[in-house]
This record gives C-alpha cells, structure tokens and sequence, in this order.
C-alpha cells in the first residue's frame, strides 16, 4: 500500500520551542491552520481511502481540510503520537532540548533500549507506531494518510524505510506539513517514493523564527544530531 506520512502544521508550542508531547497538545497557529489548508490543496491529486490521526489535537487541525476536501472522516490511532518527553515535558530550556533530541539520537545510532528519561524507550516507541502502521496495513486500504509528529515520523522511517540514494541525512528539519510517501508494507517492508522536508504547500509557508525541536534534530546546524 502507499502511506502519506505527514507532519502537523505549525502549533503554539512550535514557535515557542516548548516539547509538547503530552495530551491533548496545543492548537496549531494561525500559520498552522495556513499550512493544513495549503496541504490539502497540494495532495489533492492523490488517492486516498482513508485518513488517520494520533490523538494530540495538531493532527486532527491539520488533517481537517484534507478531510473536509474527500469527504473522509479521520480515524484516531493512539500510536502514532509524538515520541513521549517524559522528564522534558514542556520545557524549552537547552537542557531539556538536548536531552529529548539526544535520546532520539541515541535510538538513530542503533541504542534502542535507550529510555527517555521518564519517558519510553526506543523499543517501546517502535513497537506502539508498528503497531498503528499494521492496523492501517490490514485495513485493506491502496493509500492512505498519516497525520503525525516531527521525532515520531523521523525515527520510524529511519528505521523501517529500506536505504535509499535520495533519503536525506536524520540531520535534515523535517517541516510542519513535510509530507515522507512510501510504498510498502511490513512484511516486504517500505520504499520511499519521495520526501518533501518543507510544507507541501510551499516554502513561503515556514517560519525561520520558530525554535521547533521535535521537527529539527540539528538546532546547532553542525549536520550532527543533538
């Protein structure tokens, strides 16, 4: 099957850099609400049967217009949320920042059994989006789209997508509203067919100033992670 896999669009927590990964979340920005609108119109071409959100409010602002556009009601998967802050729960401080993209670092580099502090471990986080990724698989859908989170959707594709010449570094922002697609499933297991880093709807639709954490694993812009 094919899976849009999609970051929300810009929330408050965003701009502020605080690591908002508990529920329910914070509302998306009115840029946010831009980005959702302007994704909808930038996938419109494409098939999709179903629409799947996690359980943080972001995901549902986002996919909103999509929704309204297919006339698809969005089903919520509690696995697909943002990988858990634990001890770092919206902080903004150097810190907790390095703290939070240090232990999704550490998973990247092969340390699974790594824990978050009073947060999950790699394993953990794994097996609850393999979990969520398999019920959409069985399904039966040809396409469908995931509405998700910046570290969430960087760790899983990192480690569930087949290598491939064009996938960019783990170091690369991945935007609100970047749109990963890949065909696959889990036992063949998935291919990219393309990765769109900025908004699917244009480039003018970031937001430089934005401090962002969960969607830039690289905030030193030294091409290392943390």
């Amino acid at each position: 099957m094919r899976l849009l896999l999609m970051r929300h669009g810009q929330t408050h927590a965003n701009v502020s850099g605080e690591l908002d990964t508990a529920h329910p979340g914070l509302d998306l920005t009115d840029l946010g609400r831009a980005q959702a609108a302007a994704a909808a119109k930038a996938i419109a071409g494409e098939r999709l049967d179903a629409i799947y959100v996690s359980s943080r409010v972001r995901t549902h602002q986002t996919a909103a217009p999509t929704a309204e556009d297919r006339g698809i009601e969005p089903v919520q998967l509690d696995g697909l949320q943002e990988i858990d802050a634990g001890d770092f729960e919206m902080r903004s401080d150097h810190d907790a920042v390095a703290g939070y993209i240090g232990a999704v670092a550490t998973w990247l580099e092969g340390d699974l059994a790594h824990r978050m502090p009073g947060g999950e471990t790699g394993e953990e986080f794994l097996a609850r989006y393999d979990a969520a990724v398999r019920t959409i698989v069985e399904a039966g859908h040809d396409a469908a789209l995931v509405v998700s989170h910046g570290a969430a959707l960087r760790t899983w594709v990192s480690t569930r997508m087949a290598p491939h010449p064009d996938a960019p570094p783990a170091t690369q922002p991945l935007h609100n509203t970047a749109l990963i697609v890949l065909d696959g499933d889990h036992d063949s297991g998935w291919e990219m067919v393309s990765w769109q880093g900025h908004p699917v709807g244009g480039d003018f639709l970031e937001d430089p100033t934005a401090e962002d954490p969960t969607g830039d694993l690289d905030p030193d812009g030294d091409g290392e992670i943390g």
